[in-house]
This record gives C-alpha cells, sequence and structure tokens, in this order.
C-alpha cells in the first residue's frame, strides 16, 4: 500500500498527535524519549521488515522471469548475491532470543545432552511426535490435528553405547523461513542438530520434500553437502586476486562475476583460491561464512498406507528410509541408518591390568577422532597429564601400537592412556 512508503513531514508530526498533548510533545515521542534518545516504534520495525520481503520477493521474481546464458550469468550472480545478502539479514534479526530461538515470543531450545543430537523437521501431522514416542519412550502430544507439537520435546535414544537426543520440533508451513508459523525459531534449533531427520507423509513425499529443502536451504542449511573447498581471505589493498587450482572450474561464472559479487558485498581486495568445481552460490556461502553444512535422511513415514509397487518407486529417492511409526516397522533399520549418517566412533578404554570396558565406549566424530580429542573428552585435566598412549585395533598395525596425542583412531579402537610420572 502507498501509506507504507510515505513518512509524514516533521511539520506534519508538529501539528498531530494524541488528545491533549501538544505538537512540541508529539514530535518529542516521535524522534526521541526523555534524553533524546530514539525510541524504535513497532510499526516503523514491522514496515522495515515487510519492505525487505517485499524486497527478496522482488528478486526472487527477477530471477524467475531472467533466461539463464552466457550473456545473463553476470546479472544472476549479482542477484544471487543481493538475495543472500537479505536473506542473511531476516536470519540475524531472526535469532535475536532466548536460546538462539527468534523474536516474536521466547524460545524454545533446550539444552544439549548426549553424544549427538538429532532433530525432527517436517510439516504438521507426519508423524514426529508419534516417532519420537516410540524410539525414546517419551511422551509427546499425538492427536488427528494439525500443530499438535507447539514447542521442543526432547527424548533420549540409546544405540550401540551411544547416547543420542532426539528433538520432536513444531511442524513448519511454507514461508518458514521468513518467520510464519515460528518458524525461524524450528530452523534455528535445527541448525544445532548433528543431523536433520525430515519426516515426510509417503502419499505426498516429493512435494513435501522440496518444500522443505527450499525452506532449510534459504535459512543456510545446506543438505548432505561437504563445504566447498574455496580459500576466501580478505586484504587490505592489491585488487581481486583469483586463482582456480588445475582440474577444476567455475561453472556458469566468471572472474567477472565474481568480482561483481564481492563488490556488492563491499570487498575490494580478496584472494579467492578456488580447488573445486565451483558455482556462484558455492562463492556467496564462502563469502557469508554462517553456512551449516549438515547431513540429512528422509524418513518416509506411513508406509502402510501405499503398495509394494509404490514403496518401490519411493524406494528411487536417495537418503531415505521407509517406516511406519504407529505400527513400528523399520525402527531398527532407521537407528542403524541414523548410526551410519552420523559418523561416530566407540572407542574402548582399558584400565591398566584389566580387561576393555566394552559397556560405555568413549564416543567421538568422525571429525574429531585424535587421541587428544580422546582426552578432553573423557577430562580436560588428562591431557596435561598425558604421556603416551596405548592403541588395539584397525588403526594400528601393531596390538598395541605406543601412539602420540595426535594419532587417528577408527571405530571399536581399544586405548590404554599412560601418565607421566
Amino acid at each position: 500500500p502507498a501509506w507504507l512508503n510515505t513518512r509524514p513531514s516533521r511539520s506534519a508530526g508538529l501539528a498531530g498527535g494524541p488528545p491533549g498533548v501538544s505538537g512540541t510533545r508529539a514530535a518529542a515521542g516521535a524522534h526521541g524519549g526523555k534524553h533524546g534518545r530514539p525510541i524504535e516504534s513497532p510499526a516503523r520495525n514491522l514496515h522495515a521488515a515487510m519492505s525487505v520481503l517485499q524486497k527478496i520477493a522482488d528478486i526472487e521474481a527477477e530471477m524467475a522471469r531472467t533466461q539463464k546464458n552466457k550473456a545473463t550469468n553476470a546479472h544472476l550472480g549479482l542477484l544471487k548475491a543481493k538475495l543472500a545478502k537479505l536473506r542473511a539479514t531476516i536470519v540475524t534479526e531472526g535469532t535475536k532470543g532466548s536460546g538462539g530461538g527468534g523474536g516474536g515470543g521466547g524460545g524454545f531450545e533446550v539444552s544439549k545432552t548426549g553424544d549427538a543430537r538429532v532433530g525432527f523437521v517436517g510439516f504438521p501431522s507426519v508423524g514426529k511426535s508419534t516417532l519420537l514416542n516410540k524410539m525414546t519412550g517419551q511422551e509427546s502430544e499425538v492427536a488427528a490435528y494439525e500443530f499438535t507439537t507447539l514447542t521442543c520435546v526432547p527424548g533420549i535414544f540409546y544405540h550401540k553405547g551411544a547416547k543420542i537426543q532426539l528433538l520432536d520440533l513444531p511442524g513448519i508451513i511454507e514461508g518458514a523461513k521468513d518467520g510464519k508459523g515460528r518458524g525461524k525459531q524450528v530452523i534455528s534449533t535445527a541448525m544445532s542438530c548433528s543431523l536433520i531427520l525430515i519426516v515426510l507423509d509417503v502419499m505426498k513425499p516429493i512435494l513435501q520434500k522440496r518444500k522443505i529443502e527450499y525452506e532449510l536451504e534459504g535459512f543456510g542449511i545446506r543438505l548432505n553437502k561437504k563445504p566447498p573447498e574455496i580459500l576466501f581471505k580478505k586484504r587490505e589493498k592489491g585488487g581481486l586476486a583469483l586463482s582456480v587450482a588445475p582440474g577444476c572450474q567455475l561453472k556458469d561464472c566468471d572472474e567477472e562475476t565474481v568480482a561483481q559479487v564481492l563488490k556488492e558485498y563491499r570487498i575490494g581486495s580478496a584472494q579467492v583460491r578456488i580447488c573445486c568445481d565451483a558455482s556462484i552460490d558455492d562463492i556467496i556461502d564462502v563469502i557469508e561464512g554462517n553456512r551449516k553444512y549438515c547431513p540429512c535422511l528422509y524418513v518416509m513415514n506411513k508406509i502402510d498406507q501405499i503398495t509394494i509397487e509404490e514403496l518401490d518407486i519411493i524406494a528411487e529417492v536417495p537418503h531415505h528410509v521407509p517406516i511406519c511409526a504407529h505400527h513400528e516397522w523399520n525402527l531398527d533399520g532407521l537407528a542403524d541408518t541414523i548410526w551410519k549418517y552420523m559418523d561416530l566412533y566407540r572407542i574402548y578404554t582399558k584400565p591398566k591390568g584389566q580387561i576393555p570396558d566394552y559397556t560405555a565406549p568413549v564416543i567421538l566424530p568422525a571429525g574429531k577422532n585424535s587421541i587428544e580429542e580422546f582426552c578432553l573428552r573423557i577430562h580436560k585435566s588428562l591431557l596435561a597429564q598425558f604421556k603416551v598412549a596405548l592403541v588395539w585395533g584397525q588403526s594400528v598395525k601393531h596390538n598395541p601400537q605406543r601412539c602420540g596425542k595426535d594419532h587417528r583412531l577408527m571405530d571399536e579402537d581399544v586405548v590404554q592412556i599412560i601418565k607421566k610420572i
């Protein structure tokens, strides 16, 4: 509407105001408080948020009607950079709340416990709460109507000696990345998870899958992707130094497009080293620097409602697990797949002169599997007293083998720590 784009002049503010308040006091209330400090108006904040969303919609419409060819690659790259900046503004404003939950009410972030965290994301009434109840025994409210779960319900799930925290998040709707239906709070909590389970209704899986992926991608979550091998470093002077490793190439962009994207971010001098087949989206992700690369599983629920032939068609979807939470079908297969995608290592401890303790392994992520990380997981004071470690298992050539703190462990290794005298 036109009234949203008009600002009252100072004279109008002096003349107007509520009954019984002079024009001077009305102007003071509009421009400052008792000590001359500006007062944030809710209407002004609403107008700013609506203007950002309108800009995002305009850019997306412009991208949709622009033909994709070599002549328009630079223009599309610049539009993508502007879109990423506007979305980053919404994300920053949305995470200003308790526990990263976002504005508009308190957040529902819960304290992180256990060795890993798994979040259930999906549309309302797809069976997330039923799945949590069956896997953990936690009582999450279940009903036949939508939006039964209105806050984050945690539960603990034990598998292969690991303590895994499951989070039943409220159902998201279209526009969640823009804040609709507490969507920012849901997705912000999902960003803290080691693995995301997207629970889908098997009767309409592809439609729901695309919509949820679009919402998560818009919030900066990259599903089943690895960070691009791009080195980005700002410099004070020297201009743009762009280099591409042998055997790698830029996809649908060139050096001029990269320079325009950096100019949009007000970066005039930088070093960019590309060691992979990178697109302009990958370069924007590296410049933003706040992307979450997370493994993801698509849980096809309610398979009791389809035939075997339809299940064979669903099986062509990558990264999927078919289940029926109500009848507890294939929950063991889901647990094994969760373990595989989280890529956790079980490290067993061995006290001196005793047999290894196989009942309580130390759980380490695949990227933090050194003996140093192993000592820190047990107790931070153990590293200061560390002398050498005796290791049995697949990571060594001899059993046992004396190893230092930089040695990389593998699944089901046995470790004995020898302290300094």
